[in-house]
């Protein structure tokens, strides 16, 4: 039998690397949660988010209120959203100041 070359192989590799990143395109991203109404009433009623400033035809996540520095709603994956308290927003805020340094 013959063996493809390296080329061939390595042409496949990257055609199946990207078909594989394509896919990942069409997943469903996280699930956005519901604001209540601040008013009591007897029909159901659901109020507009805030709108991030970084893109605004997202809605900014509730945990990033403006309070950080920089901080003016870019979180599209809502990671901010799975963090289990304030203290854990701190540490990865030095956490990136400390890899970008690392990485300059």
């Amino acid at each position: 039998p013959r063996v493809p070359s390296a080329r061939k192989m390595f042409t496949r590799a990257a055609l199946i690397a990207a078909m594989a990143s394509t896919a990942t395109a069409f997943m469903s991203g996280p699930a956005m949660p519901m604001v209540k109404s601040a008013r009591a009433s007897a029909s159901t009623s659901v109020t507009m988010q805030q709108k991030s400033a970084a893109i605004p035809f997202l809605d900014c996540p509730p945990k990033l209120d403006g309070s950080a520095v920089g901080d003016i709603g870019f979180d599209p994956l809502w990671v901010s959203s799975m963090l289990p308290d304030a203290g854990y927003f701190k540490f990865l805020q030095e956490a990136e100041i400390k890899h970008g340094r690392v990485a300059m």
